[in-house]
């Protein structure tokens, strides 16, 4: 990564960028249709382009250049939201569960306490208790090992337990999670 930077360079490349930022940014919004993600992939864009400023600026068309590398960062973007999307639609249970006389309490516990774990542990302590998946199945889900799937629910359970005050044992727990059904995994 050859980045120019000498200062007639760097004159040059902040005029590039102030002339096509929101540009970029615009096409990136409609690309992906997430306008939170259109200043981050126009900023990663520019990054990109500033560390090739060598290459970009000796380009017939330097902002079709900077166009075809947001629209490639925009299609890794998309790519991998419908990745994740078919992971969760593969798991995720089509058929309505409904609870008669819920532990509301127990439930709204539970969910301040699931809040309070790490992403991963709260992952696999939901998807193993919350929606039965397997070890294996929780495991691709996440896209990590059934090893760390096994130790992230361990921990994640013993720190449940401490949360929750209780010395009860996993299957308590997992009556309370299985009866706040797929909600207590969609805090994030």
């Amino acid at each position: 990564m050859g980045t120019v930077v000498d200062d007639a360079a760097a004159a040059e490349f902040h005029a590039f960028f102030e002339r096509h930022y929101a540009e970029l940014s615009r096409l990136a919004h409609l690309l992906t249709g997430e306008p939170d993600a259109a200043d981050d992939l126009a900023s990663d864009a520019l990054l990109a382009l500033w560390h090739r400023w060598d290459r970009v600026r000796a380009a017939d068309h330097p902002a079709a250049y900077a166009r075809g590398v947001v629209a490639n960062l925009a299609r890794t973007r998309v790519r991998a939201a419908v990745r994740e999307r078919r992971r969760v639609a593969l798991f995720w249970s089509q058929r309505e569960e409904r609870t008669e006389d819920p532990d509301v309490a127990g439930v709204v516990d539970v969910q301040g306490a699931l809040r309070r774990l790490p992403f991963r542990k709260r992952a696999c302590v939901v998807l193993r208790h919350a929606f039965d998946l397997s070890e294996r199945d929780t495991a691709l889900a996440l896209g990590v090992s059934v090893g760390t799937v096994k130790s992230q629910t361990s921990k994640g359970m013993a720190e449940l337990q401490r949360l929750l005050g209780t010395r009860a044992a996993p299957k308590q727990v997992h009556a309370v999670i299985a009866r706040s059904g797929g909600a207590a995994g969609g805090n994030r």
